[in-house]
This record gives structure tokens, C-alpha cells and sequence, in this order.
């Protein structure tokens, strides 16, 4: 792919904004920068060349992938049959068994599941990738080399991601600080208690690393309930003695909401104070981060596809809308406001996890929206369908 090969779009005719609702048509106006000049009620005269007809599709801000794994996908491959054992360490194992097998990470991998994103309406993304001694920081360049195609036409963040863990493979915390010297965003850590069974060693070596290098930090946290919130407790304590504010996000943290509703409110306190954000991948079978609580305490989350069809799990499309689909269905939101929340949070309020201001459909905003056959934001939620028109900064990276 080429820049050339995304056409520059001067407006976006014709279509419905949700915020105003009903079936008044808009026009969107956009510059050569790919940003916002003008959005006011439609024309309505002929289409003209380098403008778009929205056909009275609803205009929704672009998608944001908030956890994303683009270095590790199968697809392109024949079907790959799930194998190896359970649980984070097993398939850790496996998948370091068999990826050199598959050509894993790969330029071809990466811009395949890139290509999903967009289909489905992603136009930022933040994404975790693979730092080990057998990878060094291969992936990273992949990755880099794979978005840079796309011209700036989609955003995206790295973060250097020690899926094998950080202490217990000595040489991995140079290979991170290495990858935050060649200026990936943020660097990870993966269960400091689960993995590499020593939180405040883990925890102490990452945020030493983060803090001399102005890296952000974006950590996995599986680990369950009462070990999960003390390894949340580690995690602020970490950030407020560094003065990291807003530097640091926990992804799927599933013991928020595990324990008690004290030491959750307690949490989400101290989070709040120090700007610590959340990600989630909505998990089928887990209690879902409660949208009301993290809103109340004013906790940033943002939703993420995780890995799509890797030697983890077959599953996965790489629709973020999808994503939020599962939490809102699987946290019974059923309410107007809430379905329209969830919406957000998928788009515009997810922006900053990509390093954008969250401006949405606005004058002065980049030009990233997504075009849907829907009624609202409600309906596109609940129905998830086919995207019909894809434009990051002001190019069309997808049309149905």
C-alpha cells in the first residue's frame, strides 16, 4: 500500500450525526491536513469531485483499538487446529513453539490484520508487541513498517510488550529499554506476580525504565482478585512516587472487578487521582470493569480486540464495535445513555490511548469517521453493522 493509494476526500455528503439525531443530513468538510473545517446542515447540491455521498448513512468518529496484538495473528494461514495447554504460561509456551513456524511476526501478518481494523472501522489503534530474546525487536520494526504504509492515515501507538516475561528471562529489560530509546510510546509488563513471580521486582525494573526514558507504561494484569488489587496498589504507588501521572494504563485488570465494592471504590480513587487508565477486551465467563463506577471515580477505559486468530485463541475479527457490544451486552446495559456511552468510549473518548485528542466529529478535529447503516449510536451498537465507509485523516481507507 501506498498513500497513493488512499484517495484524499474534500467533504463527506449526506450524512446523519447522532448528537443531533433524526433525519437531517449533514455535510462534513475537510482540508488537505485531513481535518474538520466545516460540519453544518447539507447542501444539498451535486456531488462533486473528491467529495463522498453518505447516502444518509450515520457518521460516527472513527474507531479506536485501545489493546490490539498485530504482531501475532495466523490469518492468511490455513487454519491453525487450537493446541498446546491452558492458562497464560501454556500458551506462552506454545505459541513461542510454533511462531517461528508460522512466520510470525511477518510484514504480510501485520497488514493483514491491519486491513481487518479498518474494514471494521478502526482508524487509531494502540498495540502491544512482542519483545523477547528470540524476537529482540523485530516485531517493532514490522509493525512500524506495516503502519507507516498507511501514511498517516491511521494512528497508531506502541508498546513494547514482554510476553514471556521481564525478570525471569534476563535480558529483556535492556531489549524494553532499547525499544523506548528508539521511541515506542510506552513500554509493558506482563502478571508481575503470575509470571514472573515478583511483583515489586518486576513493577520496580519497568517503572525504573519508564521514568528514565519518558515511556509510558501499559501492563497486563490477569492476576485475579486480592493478588491483582495489591498488584493495582504496587502499580499506583509506583506512579505517584515517580510523578508518571497519566503515564501508565493497566490492560484487562480483571480484579477491579473481583473484589469488594470498598476496596474497588478505593482503587478507582487513587486511580483517578493519578491518571492511571484501564483497557478491556470485554472476557465472556468475567464479571465486566463497571461502566458506572469507573465513569463516577473518572477512571478512562477504552475497548480492544486483543489478539484475532493467533496460537492463543481462534477467535477474534478485529471489530473494536463488536468489543463493546460484548461488554454492554454482557454488563445488561440496555439504557439510552448507556448504549450511547459505550459508543463513545469506543470511539472519540478512546482517542488519547492513541495519542489523539478525543475532539470526535467536530471543527478542528482530524477527519476520522465511520460511516453505518443506523438509525443512532444505540442501534449501531446492538446490531453491529457492516461498515460502509472508512476515512482516517481525511482518506478513504475502506468503502463497501
Amino acid at each position: 500500500m501506498s498513500s497513493t493509494a488512499l484517495p484524499r476526500v474534500s467533504a463527506v455528503r449526506n450524512v446523519r450525526l447522532d448528537e443531533v439525531g433524526g433525519d437531517a443530513l449533514h455535510d462534513v468538510a475537510i482540508d488537505e491536513a485531513g481535518v474538520i473545517t466545516a460540519l453544518g446542515a447539507a447542501s444539498g447540491a451535486p456531488i462533486a469531485e473528491g467529495e463522498v455521498d453518505g447516502r444518509g448513512h450515520l457518521a460516527l468518529p472513527g474507531i479506536v483499538n485501545t489493546h490490539a496484538h498485530v504482531d501475532k495473528s495466523w490469518i492468511g494461514h490455513p487454519w491453525q487446529s487450537y493446541g498446546g495447554e491452558g492458562g497464560t504460561d501454556g500458551r506462552i509456551r506454545h505459541e513461542r513453539a510454533r511462531r517461528d513456524e508460522l512466520g510470525i511476526p511477518s510484514l504480510d501478518i501485520t497488514r493483514r490484520v491491519l486491513a481487518e481494523f479498518v474494514r471494521f472501522g478502526t482508524t487509531a489503534l494502540r498495540t502491544h508487541v512482542d519483545v523477547d530474546l528470540g524476537l529482540g525487536l523485530r516485531g517493532i520494526e514490522v509493525v512500524r513498517e506495516a503502519v507507516a504504509e498507511y501514511d498517516g492515515a491511521i494512528t497508531a501507538e506502541i508498546v513494547a510488550f514482554p510476553q514471556d516475561g521481564v525478570l525471569r528471562r534476563p535480558g529483556v529489560l535492556e531489549l524494553l529499554r532499547k525499544a523506548a530509546e528508539s521511541g515506542v510510546e510506552h513500554i509493558g509488563g506482563l502478571d508481575p506476580a503470575g509470571i514472573d513471580r515478583d511483583p515489586v521486582g518486576q513493577l520496580d525494573a519497568i517503572f525504573a525504565v519508564a521514568a528514565a526514558t519518558g515511556a509510558g507504561i501499559d501492563i497486563h494484569l490477569h492476576d485475579a482478585a486480592e493478588l491483582g488489587a495489591f498488584q493495582f496498589d504496587l502499580i499506583l504507588d509506583r506512579t505517584e512516587a515517580l510523578g508518571l501521572i497519566g503515564k501508565v494504563n493497566v490492560a484487562h485488570g480483571f480484579a477491579l472487578a473481583q473484589v469488594d465494592a470498598a476496596r474497588r471504590r478505593d482503587l478507582l480513587q487513587r486511580m483517578a487521582g493519578l491518571g492511571v487508565t484501564m483497557t478491556t477486551v470485554a472476557p465472556l465467563r468475567l464479571p465486566q470493569l463497571p461502566l458506572h463506577e469507573l465513569d463516577a471515580a473518572g477512571v478512562r477505559f477504552g475497548f480492544g480486540t486483543d489478539g484475532i486468530r493467533d496460537l492463543w485463541s481462534p477467535y477474534g475479527t478485529g471489530d473494536t464495535l463488536g468489543i463493546a457490544w460484548q461488554y454492554a451486552r454482557s454488563s445488561s446495559l440496555v439504557r439510552d445513555a448507556d448504549l450511547r456511552r459505550v459508543v463513545e468510549l469506543a470511539t472519540s473518548a478512546g482517542a488519547p490511548f492513541a495519542g489523539l485528542e478525543p475532539a470526535g466529529l467536530a471543527v478542528g478535529g482530524r477527519a476520522d469517521l465511520v460511516l453505518i447503516d443506523a438509525e443512532n449510536a444505540m442501534d449501531a451498537l446492538v446490531r453491529t453493522p457492516p461498515r460502509e465507509l472508512v476515512v482516517g485523516g481525511g482518506r478513504v481507507l475502506y468503502a463497501a
